[in-house]
C-alpha cells in the first residue's frame, strides 16, 4: 500500500524546528504586550464572500489562489488567505470596533494555492496587528517603530530594510489608474504576460513586476505622487515626521503597492536579500474604508503582517538562533532492578516539583543499562540519574554527568533535590 505523504506546500514543523518558532513566536508576543496590543484568534475557515469583498474580486488572491470549498449545506467557504478580513468580521460581529480604539494581534496558518517555493508555502503561518478606531499617522509610526523593535530584539536589524509608501484615496487611485493605463496602453505588447492581463483588472499591481523589460517600461510611467490627495500627503508628511524623529532610516518607494483592493493613505514593507533574491518578511498599511466595506459602521484600520517561514528562515540562515533554545533535557533517570522504576518515578515527580521549567526524561520500557545510558546520551540531558537496587534500599541517587569530565557522585535524595535546582 503506498505511503500517505503530506500535500505539497503544506510542510510539517518537526520537533528539531519547533524551538525556534516558539522562540520568534514569544519574542513577538512579549512585545506586543508591552504595546498593549490584546490577542484575538479567528477561525481558519470563513464564509467565501468575505475575502472576495475585501480583497477584490480581480486580485489574484481570489481569482487563482483560494482554497474554496462548497460545504454539505451548499456555502461556499474558503480557508483563510490572509488574517485582516477575519480580523475586521470579528470585531465587528461582537462589537469591538465602532466609537472605539482597539489593538489586535493574532497568529496562525493562512492557505493560498502558489506555486511552493524557498520561503513561499501553500500553507503559510502569519503573526499579524490590526488597530482600529485612530485616523492619525501616529498609529501607522507605531506599528512601524514596533516592528523596528522586533527586529533590533531578534538581531535582524542590519538584515532588513524599510519601505514606505501612501497611495492615497479612493478617489487619488482611480485618477491614478486611469493614467497609468493609458501609458502602459502603448506598450502593452511588451508587458509581461501577467502585467497584459493585470492591465484591465489591477493595474496598481504591475508597478511591482518582477519582469525586467516591463520594470523598463515603468521608468517613464506616471508617479503617484503627483496624483496624491491633498489629505493622504498631509497624512504621509506625519507619518515621516514620526519615523524621522524616532531616528528611524526607510526609503519612499513611490512603485509600493499592496497586492490587496483595500488598502488606501500609508502602505509598508520590511524587506531582505539575506534569503538570496529580495523578499518580504513584513507588510501593511491603512485600510480605513473596510470596516465599512464589511457592513459595519467607517472605523479607521491599520496593520500589519509577518511572514513566520521567511523569519525563521532568516534566523537560522544567519545564525541568529541563541543556543539556548536546544530542547536539552537536564536529567535523564535511568533505572534497573527491583523496585527501582517505582522509585524513579517518585524521583522524577519530586524533581518536576521543584520549579515548573526543570526537564526530566524518564527511561520507559526497560532495558539493559547500556542500552539505557544510550537513550541518556541520545536525549542531550546534562545528567544521568543511576537507580538501582543500592539505591533504592539507601534512598539515594547517583548523578552522573554527561557533557563534563566531572567524576559521578552518590546523595541521599533529600540532599539531591535540594542542591538540583543549582545544577540546572
Amino acid at each position: 500500500m503506498a505511503r500517505i505523504q503530506a500535500i505539497r506546500g503544506m510542510n510539517d514543523v518537526l520537533p528539531e524546528q519547533t524551538p525556534i518558532w516558539r522562540y520568534l513566536e514569544d519574542t513577538a508576543r512579549c512585545l506586543f504586550e508591552q504595546y498593549g496590543i490584546e490577542e484575538i484568534r479567528m477561525p481558519i475557515v470563513e464564509q467565501t464572500d468575505l475575502f472576495k469583498r475585501s480583497i477584490g474580486e480581480v486580485t489574484d488572491i481570489v481569482e487563482k489562489e483560494m482554497y474554496t470549498f462548497e460545504d454539505r449545506n451548499g456555502d461556499s467557504l474558503t480557508l483563510r488567505p490572509e488574517g485582516t478580513a477575519g480580523c475586521v468580521r470579528a470585531g465587528e460581529e461582537h462589537g469591538l470596533l465602532f466609537n472605539q480604539t482597539r489593538r489586535l494581534w493574532y497568529s496562525g496558518p493562512m492557505f493560498r494555492h502558489e506555486r511552493p517555493q524557498k520561503g513561499r508555502y501553500r500553507q503559510f503561518h502569519q503573526i499579524g496587528v490590526e488597530c482600529f478606531g485612530f485616523n492619525g499617522p501616529d498609529i501607522d509610526a507605531e506599528l512601524i517603530i514596533m516592528t523596528a523593535r522586533l527586529w533590533k530584539k531578534l538581531g535582524l536589524s542590519d538584515h532588513v530594510q524599510l519601505h514606505i509608501n501612501s497611495i492615497g484615496s479612493a478617489e487619488a487611485r482611480a485618477e491614478y489608474r486611469r493614467a497609468l493605463v493609458n501609458y502602459l496602453g502603448q506598450y502593452e505588447d511588451q508587458l509581461d504576460e501577467d502585467s497584459r492581463r493585470r492591465l484591465s483588472t489591477n493595474p496598481l499591481r504591475i508597478l511591482d513586476s518582477k519582469d525586467a523589460k516591463t520594470q523598463e517600461i515603468l521608468q517613464g510611467a506616471p508617479l503617484f505622487n503627483d496624483f496624491l490627495d491633498a489629505e493622504s500627503a498631509q497624512h504621509f508628511a506625519g507619518l515621516r515626521a514620526f519615523l524621522d524623529k524616532a531616528g528611524l532610516s526607510y526609503t519612499v518607494n513611490p512603485k509600493l503597492v499592496r497586492g490587496l483592493d483595500y488598502y488606501g493613505k500609508t502602505v509598508f514593507e520590511w524587506i531582505t536579500d539575506s534569503l538570496g533574491a529580495q523578499g518580504t518578511v513584513c507588510a501593511g498599511g491603512r485600510y480605513d474604508g473596510l470596516v465599512a466595506q464589511l457592513g459595519g459602521k467607517g472605523t479607521p484600520g491599520v496593520g500589519f503582517a509577518m511572514g513566520v517561514e521567511r523569519l525563521v528562515l532568516m534566523l537560522e540562515t544567519l545564525n541568529l538562533t541563541p543556543a539556548s533554545l536546544q530542547d536539552r533535557a537536564d536529567f535523564f533517570i535511568a533505572a534497573l532492578g527491583e523496585g527501582a522504576e517505582a522509585y524513579a518515578f517518585e524521583v522524577a515527580e519530586q524533581l518536576r516539583d521543584l520549579q515548573q521549567n526543570v526537564r526530566v526524561v524518564m527511561n520507559c520500557g526497560g532495558g539493559s543499562f547500556k542500552a539505557q545510558m544510550k537513550k541518556a546520551d541520545k536525549s542531550s540531558a546534562a545528567f544521568a540519574l543511576l537507580l538501582g537496587e543500592s539505591e533504592v534500599s539507601q534512598r539515594e541517587v547517583t548523578i552522573k554527568p554527561l557533557r563534563t569530565d566531572q567524576a559521578q557522585k552518590t546523595l541521599a535524595l533529600e540532599e539531591f533535590i535540594q542542591r538540583a535546582p543549582q545544577m540546572i
